[in-house]
């Protein structure tokens, strides 16, 4: 019975549908888990990737003093209450005029806990563009540019990177489409499915407190998880559990990502997917043994669950998260 509700949230996670946060089963040292707020212990920027059929890129004339009359893609911060796809329709609309829906997420940016950035695949559903005429403090003005002939001066040359992963995605496509899944979350955590792979079976490491489920981990703001950045919370989790030192961990992606942003819940929960092997590949034959009680290994033994995750291990077909 553990197994078939396992398999099910697995399937839920692969799915980019994973079921609601109900706790964690690794916490930061010494911090009190505190619910997250916006505008107090958290930023989060959402930013839109625009490419129409001539491979012109949707650009927006910075209005802003230290960066006035740039070009940039549109973005800005979230505010308290909004969703993550609410948020950046609002700064689409207010900063180039258009109406849009996104596609799906590109990436995830960090910089620690305390600043996240949702970079989106988007289109145009209506609207007018943005005209000098209606520069305000927003922007100046929105133009469609030749992806690779962009104006000057930007105002940051991180855009050429977003726009060729952008591009890639149009291409062909390494991950399925993925939006976030409005589901409440007080604290910025991630879900993780830390897999351990040989050619004929997978393994994938579960909580045991309560029913066994896929282990979540929570982020702390204390100086050193901000410099470790994100996956600091990863290795803690797997720290209490595992020899460390003898393994190789990854983090590969996001699978899934949840939040609501009304009744003061502004948390996150990323799905990401990790994996774990041996650094001696001679002893990669059998999961590593797992201390104490509160995790152990879980044998994937539905063929279809072992060959999504096999596939997605292997072609890292998950949503980057980047530092």
């Amino acid at each position: 019975m553990a197994g078939e509700g396992l398999a099910g949230a697995l399937t839920a996670v692969l799915g980019g549908q994973g079921p609601r946060v109900q706790g964690c089963d690794s916490e930061p040292p010494g911090e009190p888990l505190a619910p997250v707020r916006l505008r107090r212990n958290v930023c989060y920027v959402v930013l839109a990737v625009f490419l129409n059929e001539q491979d012109e890129a949707l650009l927006i004339q910075e209005a802003k003093r230290e960066c006035r009359g740039s070009w940039y893609l549109p973005a800005g911060r979230m505010e308290p209450g909004e969703s993550i796809v609410a948020a950046l329709q609002r700064e689409v609309k207010e900063e180039a005029g258009l109406l849009c829906e996104p596609l799906t997420l590109l990436s995830v940016e960090e910089r620690g806990p305390a600043w996240v950035r949702f970079v989106f695949l988007a289109r145009s559903t209506g609207g007018t563009l943005k005209t000098a005429q209606e520069a305000d403090e927003e922007s100046l003005q929105a133009a469609w540019y030749p992806r690779t002939s962009l104006p000057a001066p930007l105002r940051a040359h991180d855009i050429l990177r977003l726009l060729e992963l952008a591009a890639q995605y149009n291409q062909q496509a390494r991950h399925p489409p993925l939006l976030p899944q409005e589901l409440p979350c007080t604290l910025l955590c991630q879900r993780l499915v830390a897999t351990f792979a040989t050619a004929q079976a997978v393994w994938v490491l579960v909580g045991t407190a309560g029913m066994p489920h896929l282990p979540v981990t929570a982020c702390g703001f204390s100086p050193m998880e901000q410099r470790g950045g994100m996956k600091t919370a990863i290795l803690r989790l797997l720290q209490e559990c595992l020899a460390l030192p003898d393994l190789a961990v990854e983090a590969k992606g996001l699978l899934g990502l949840q939040h609501l942003g009304s009744d003061q819940t502004d948390g996150v929960c990323l799905d990401v997917l990790v994996s774990v092997a041996f650094r001696d590949p001679g002893r990669q034959t059998e999961p590593p043994k797992v201390r104490g009680e509160k995790f152990s290994w879980w044998k994937v033994e539905e063929e279809d669950l072992q060959r999504q995750l096999s596939q997605r291990l292997r072609d890292s077909s998950v949503v980057p998260i980047t530092r």
